[in-house]
Parts: structure tokens; sequence; C-alpha cells
């Protein structure tokens, strides 16, 4: 047997026409008055200005609400046969609003014309569905008219059912919650917003509402303790007997889940807003203090030889530029020395005679042959003066430091180019530091660096970071970094460890709770609160960390309300709800 294909239901094809005609008034006050907007879902309604409305208006609008209100509370007892009389009157006080509108702006008096038209189509509806349909688009158009005079609605609460398939806002006078939307079904469904109203502008966003009216906002109803139930129809849970509830096409799309405020309280949501600061990054470290290797110098000499006296007789002793580290006998050095006083015995004889300056060049060749074995030029200077040669002459120290390497003793020989001390500077010192690879870009030369050392509590040295090597470690996927600290007092010893720690400015930056980022295998995720208790998972690109927080690259902007706390249980219903993308 053939299956005949199910006809549309007359209050569906009414909402629909209700929902479309609302939408293209909407728009036309928004032509006449020459704004446009765009948006990548929907927009705000037109913006009208701010008027006050005269007594006889406000009083008309007042009578209206009234009106309103009993065909609220009998929607939301579910009784079709009470909502005519206080719908027809509403209308007849709106028409009385339009009335005495004149002085007020052609595009107010347009939408208070219409929600007199929307208030009649209520009035008329044949059954319960298409009521609740009329009612949302009347809704719609009284906040409209509210956000233009706040006194229209004062001392009202604005609630908003994320259930419901039509416009999901509607206002009452009292703070107990009264769904007009899902009556007795779900009485208690909502949560308290502000009158701000959404609607479609521009004509792609009116076809497009138009096409959703007809797809049908329902993908499948579910129980909302047991998530895993989905039934095309409604029904009650298998499990637990509750009624299921409908889960729209928005949420399966976009992981879109309602909660409401008890349920937040019993799960501990919090949220946070997302919000611009200063964003510093702190880089820590461990390094190793070493020698300034521009510091560093070596002993040798160029001549074979043997040692005499030792003045530098043990490794860690100081000592001076041009002070002897000890003395040394050389052959060759001793027969320099007599060559150096024979050029100068020729000099002297030279200037008695008629070409006084013919020896000068033995004795400037004598004296450099010295300078190029090392010898100071007072050292020079020296065997001039005396007149004769020295047998052990002193070998002096080329710099400042200490002794951190000793390769003689008295009486050895010595050869051409054996390093015979290693001397050091340490008024000033290295620290080679290991930082993360991904770390390596947040510094730079020049920039300021904090070092402590475990034998030193509560002492801080102050360095900057004067060379990064151009290279990684293999092993370990680390940079290393050299600081250049002062040593004046000698504390910082070469082989100590040290901590390091760097800051790096990232100037104001764009932050979220680290809290609240989730991981999805490469993905990073938050659920934003877009309010009215509904909350969608939001994939962002991550930057550095910096305190508790993450740096924002992409994904939200400054003002979103994230989930920072029980976002694990919010992400298990998301989950259910929808297999998105991000999961």
């Amino acid at each position: 047997m053939n299956a005949h294909p199910r006809k549309p239901r007359p209050w569906r094809i009414a909402a629909t026409l209700l929902i479309v005609f609302g939408a293209l008034v909407v728009a036309s006050c928004s032509k006449d008055e020459g704004a446009s907007t765009s948006s990548t879902n929907s927009t705000r309604a037109p913006a009208l200005e701010r008027e006050e409305f005269p007594e006889p208006v406000l009083e008309a609008l007042h009578e209206a609400l009234s009106a309103y209100e009993q065909a609220r509370a009998a929607l939301a007892y579910d009784r079709l046969d009470d909502v005519g009389a206080p719908a027809a009157l509403a209308a007849s006080s709106l028409e009385e609003a339009d009335a005495q509108s004149g002085s007020l702006s052609p595009r107010f008096q347009s939408i208070v014309s219409e929600s007199a038209r929307i208030a009649t189509s209520l009035a008329e509806a044949t059954d319960v569905d298409a009521a609740r349909v009329a009612f949302g688009e009347l809704s719609r158009l009284l906040l409209i008219i509210a956000n233009v005079d706040p006194r229209v609605l004062e001392g009202w609460h604005v609630y908003s059912c994320p259930m419901t398939s039509t416009f999901p806002k509607w206002m009452q006078p009292s703070e107990e919650l009264e769904n007009p939307f899902m009556g007795q079904a779900m009485p208690n469904c909502g949560v308290e917003t502000d009158s701000s109203v959404a609607a479609p502008t521009t004509l792609p966003e009116i076809e497009a509402h138009v096409e959703h009216a007809h797809e049908g906002d329902i993908s499948h109803y579910t129980c909302s303790m047991h998530p895993s139930v989905k039934s095309q129809e409604p029904g009650t849970c298998p499990i637990c007997s509750m009624d299921l509830v409908p889960v729209t096409r928005e949420e399966v799309e976009t992981g879109v889940i309602f909660m409401d405020a008890q349920r937040r309280q019993a799960i501990g949501v919090r949220t946070d807003v997302v919000a611009r600061r200063q964003v510093s990054v702190r880089i820590r470290a461990i390094g190793k203090i070493t020698y300034d290797e521009t510091r560093l110098a070596e002993v040798t000499v160029k001549y074979r030889g043997f040692i005499g006296k030792l003045h530098a007789d043990a490794t860690g002793v100081r000592v001076r530029t041009g002070k002897p580290l000890f003395t040394l006998y050389s052959p060759e050095l001793y027969v320099a020395q007599e060559e150096l006083l024979t050029a100068l015995e020729s000099q002297r004889a030279a200037r008695e005679t008629s070409a006084p300056n013919r020896a000068d060049y033995l004795v400037d060749a004598a004296r450099k042959r010295l300078r190029l074995w090392d010898l100071q030029e007072w050292q020079v200077d020296e065997i001039v003066r005396r007149g004769e040669s020295e047998q052990y002459l002193p070998i002096v120290s080329p710099v400042d430091g200490y002794v951190i390497e000793k390769n003689v003793f008295a009486g050895a020989t010595v050869e051409p180019g054996e390093v015979l001390y290693r001397v050091a500077g340490l008024d000033r010192v290295w620290i080679d530091a290991e930082v993360y690879e991904s770390e390596l870009p947040l510094i730079s030369e020049g920039q300021q660096a904090e070092v402590t050392l475990p034998y030193l509590p509560g002492r801080t040295f102050q360095g900057r970071v004067s060379f990064i090597y151009p290279y990684l470690e293999d092993r370990t996927r680390t940079g290393r970094i050299r600081l250049e600290l002062p040593n004046p007092g000698l504390e910082l010893k070469p082989d100590m460890y040290a901590n390091v720690e760097l800051v790096s400015e990232r100037g104001e930056r764009l932050v979220v709770p680290e809290e609240a980022v989730l991981y999805a295998g490469p993905r990073r995720l938050v659920f934003l609160d877009l309010g009215e208790g509904r909350l969608r998972p939001q994939e962002i690109e991550i930057g550095v960390k910096s305190g508790d927080d993450y740096e924002v690259l992409s994904g939200l902007a400054e003002g979103d309300l994230v989930v920072t706390s029980g976002n694990f249980l919010v992400a298990a219903e998301s989950r259910l709800k929808s297999a998105t993308k991000p999961w």
C-alpha cells in the first residue's frame, strides 16, 4: 500500500505567512528611513529614535498591554477560547494609539498599525499553534514600540523561551514564569532577558527566513534528562517518561544548547567576559654561569725554554696585567738580547762617523725581534738600560684575572705554542640558558632578565640578553640564549646553576581565561553565552599564555561571554545533541 504524502497543517501555513508578513513590515520600515544593515545571521530591528509618547498614545498602549497580558495568561494554560476577546481588545487599543500618533514618526505609526493587524490575526486564530505564532509576532512589535519610550514597559519583565520556533520573547508583569509558547507542558521554561529585538531587515534575510520557515525549525525531539534519546515525533522519554523537548536545526548544526538558570547553578556554570588587557609573558629557564669568553686568555711562548721561578704557582690565584707569572731561560731569547746589545754598540760607534744613522736599522730589527717574542716594551727598555742580557726573563700576564688552568712547574721544559696558563677575568660573566623552542620568538637581544641563585636566597641580579644562538639543541629541542651580568663581588661563579626569568611585553591584546578553553584534538574551543540560556561552542585560535589568560588571535570579540566553569558538562551535552565539526 502506497503511503500518501503528508499534507501541510493549516496552522503551519498560517504561521509561515505571519512570520513573513511581520518581517516584510519591519523591512519596509527600515527602507522608509533609508537605513541598511548587514549581518551574517540576523540584525537588530530598525532602530527607532527615542520619543516621548503623548498621554493618549501612552494610555492606549497600556490598555493594549493589559489585553495582551490576558491573552498571554490564556495561552500559558492552553486555553484558546479565552484568547480572542483580549486579542480583539488589544487590536482596538492599538488602533486607537495609531489614531493618536499623528505627531510621531511615520516609522512608529507603521509599526503600531501592523501591531493592530497582528493582534486581529491573534483574535481570529483557530488553533493554539497558530495563536502562539501570532502572539510571538505581536510580542516582537510591541517590544520595538516599547524601546521607543521605556515608560511603556515600566514594571514589566521580559522573558525568552529557547524551545519555541516562533519569536521567543514575551512580556508579563509577574516575576513568576508562565510560558505562553509551551503552555502547561513546560510552564516554567524560559529565562529573563532584555527588551532588545532581533529580526531580519534585508531582502536576502527575509527570503532565508521564508525558506527556513518552510523547512521547519525542529530537527528532532529529545529528553532533557537523557540527551541520547532521539525521536522524530513528540512523545515521552522511554527511560524516565518525561515529555520530550524539541531540538532545533540550529542546535544540531551549531551545537547550541539551552540551559536554564536553575540547571546552571546546579552544575556550577560560571561565565567571564572576553576583554582586552595588557599581556606580558614570563619566560622561565635554567641557566649555567660560564666564563666571559672575551675575557679569557692563554699564556704561551714562541720559543723553547726552561722554567725558572713560578710567581703564579697555583690555580685560582689572581694575576694582573704586566705582572710576572714565571721566569724563563731560553737560549734563543738570550741570543736575541745579545744581538740587541751589539746593535747598540754599533749605533754608538756610528754616531762619531760621517754616517751616524747607518746602524739604526740594526737596533730597530733587534728590538722588533724581542717584541715579536712577546716581551713588553718596558722589558726591552730595561735590557737596554742595564746594558747586559738577562738569563731568566720574566713572562708577564697579558690580562687581569684568575688562573683557571696551570700546566707549568719549576724547572720544567716548555715548547713553542704550549699552553702554560689559562687566565679568566671574572668581573663579568655569561649565563647560557635553555629556553623552549616555542618561546624563542618572544626573546630579543638587549632584553632585560632577572637572575636568582639557589644558594643566594633573596638576591636578584639584573642582566641582559646579549646573544641568541642560531641553532637548536637536537636532543632537547631547546634554544640557547646568552646573558651578560656584571660580577664585581665575584658572587657569580662559573658552573653555578641559575634561575632566569624574562618578561616579554606584548602590549594590549584580547584575552580569554585559561579555564574557558577546551581542547578538541588540534582545535581550541570555548562556549559562548548567547544570552537567554543559550550556549554555543566556538572554535578559536589562541596565542601565548599570560598568567591565567590566553591571547585570542581569532574567533572571539571584545565583550563576548564565555563559560569558565562547568564547561566539560556543557561540552558533553553539546556533543550528545549534535555531531558538529568541532567535535
